[in-house]
């Protein structure tokens, strides 16, 4: 026996034969032709999977995110203008408050936090796993929902068309790829002047320099943020209305409120045997806003994450919730459904995986990031879930997805629920300090 770890001609010989007399070899045809998607979509998917709910909200316009990783901005923008747009009744379904004006600040502030973090770990060795880590993952789109919360207490947000989408809000990647170079450059430059040993004082002058650089870049691609505006609206009686002279923090505080923002807190499923359930989480540097509220996650079980979300969408509002939306998934059609695809049988294999090993060993973490629209339950069970994505309207129907439960269970690792959902006894657990886990560590993964 070959036990040298190397491929043998027996093993390939034995291989071989085993294809041949499976199932696998008669239908390879269709996989080499039509993908192994198309090949092993289930039909009974598409026919449980349609768009009909017991429980369902009435949606507005479907955004679009383009070529960006602002789901998580999306998400969250349109959380608050469906409730805006309940409070006054708006005619216009097309309204939206302005994403991009969220993602210039998100990103000063990204840029901020960094230069602040090498700071902080300026005597790591740059091989070392942290700043290695640091220098490799500054300045994506994606973000998580406590640090749109930041954003929003500090700068508050505004009608999108006050700061409407430029080529770089839609299309981000070469505009990061220059941000990523800058702060890379000013981030070895903090460190440098650390190791020859310049003064506190001398080093975050420095700092404030290059933030105000960032500052300036970001206007030439995104535009300037709105100071003030006027807010101006036609209700559903076709009354016209007009708030002038509002800043982004009035307008905030007027038609939002923080009171909303933090009646919200965040809720995983992480059925790993590092993370007990009933313990609240945070990750080392995740974040934007320096000083501003720290990401903290509260570890519940799968069902009653869904629970939660079920009574808040039966109660007319929006469920803010992050997934691995590639997964079992069809971007097309707008089919989430574990059932959707038979590879197993179509590759004569085993694709079976537990959620814990998914996380454990890389294969599943939160990815993205949308909006719970509808519930369908029957006999008591949740069966599937309408969900509005941030992709346009030439995906799903209309942009909008459906998502079988089994789906929820094993992909959806976040929702974002009022409070009052939560018994005593797990809002209680809310105020256990946070275990701080590492910063690769996968709950740490932003939606974009």
């Amino acid at each position: 026996m070959n036990q040298n770890g190397a491929i043998a001609k027996s093993l390939l010989d034995g291989a071989k034969e085993a294809y041949a007399g499976s199932p696998a070899k008669a239908i390879a045809g269709s996989v080499i032709l039509n993908g192994i998607n198309g090949t092993s979509r289930r039909q009974e998917s598409l026919i449980s999977m349609r768009q009909v709910f017991s429980d369902e909200i009435d949606c507005l316009e479907i955004t679009n995110q383009k070529k960006s990783g602002r789901c998580w901005i999306f998400a969250g923008m349109n959380v608050l203008r469906y409730h805006i747009n309940r409070n006054l009744g708006f005619k216009d379904k097309n309204f939206e408050l302005s994403q991009p004006y969220m993602m210039f600040y998100d990103k000063l502030e990204k840029a901020n936090y960094f230069l602040e973090s090498v700071i902080e770990t300026a005597a790591e060795p740059k091989d070392g796993r942290v700043v290695m880590w640091q220098f490799a993952n500054l300045m994506q789109d994606g973000g998580q929902w406590d640090m749109l919360v930041n954003l929003i207490k500090k700068y508050g947000v505004v009608p999108k068309y006050t700061m409407p989408e430029s080529f770089h809000s839609s299309e981000s990647a070469g505009m990061n790829a220059i941000l990523v170079k800058k702060l890379r450059k000013d981030g070895a430059r903090l460190r440098r002047m650390i190791a020859q040993g310049e003064t506190a004082d001398r080093v975050f002058a420095e700092k404030e320099t290059m933030v105000g650089e960032v500052y300036g870049m970001l206007c030439c691609f995104l535009g300037e943020p709105p100071e003030t505006f006027n807010f101006e609206y036609r209700d559903q009686d076709n009354t016209y209305h007009r708030d002038a002279n509002l800043t982004p923090l009035s307008f905030f505080e007027k038609y939002v409120g923080e009171e909303l923002l933090d009646a919200y807190v965040s809720v995983i499923n992480a059925p790993t045997q590092d993370k007990p359930y009933g313990k609240t989480y945070t990750v080392q540097y995740l974040g934007n806003v320096v000083g501003g509220k720290p990401v903290v996650y509260l570890n519940l079980e799968s069902d009653q994450l869904a629970d939660m979300a079920r009574r808040q969408v039966q109660d007319g509002t929006p469920v803010w919730f992050g997934s691995d939306v590639g997964k079992m998934s069809e971007r097309k059609l707008g089919i989430m459904d574990t059932a959707l695809f038979d590879y197993d049988t179509i590759l004569n294999t085993d694709l079976s995986m537990t959620k814990e090993d998914m996380l454990d060993y890389g294969h599943t973490f939160l990815t993205h990031a949308m909006t719970l629209m509808a519930v369908d339950v029957e006999d008591g069970r949740i069966k599937k879930w309408k969900v509005e994505n941030s992709w346009g309207d030439e995906v799903g129907e209309k942009g909008f997805f459906v998502m079988s439960q089994d789906w929820f269970t094993y992909y959806t690792h976040q929702v974002v629920v009022n409070k009052k959902y939560l018994s005593a006894e797990q809002r209680k657990a809310l105020e256990q300090k946070p275990i701080e886990l590492k910063p690769w560590d996968p709950i740490g993964s932003l939606a974009e």
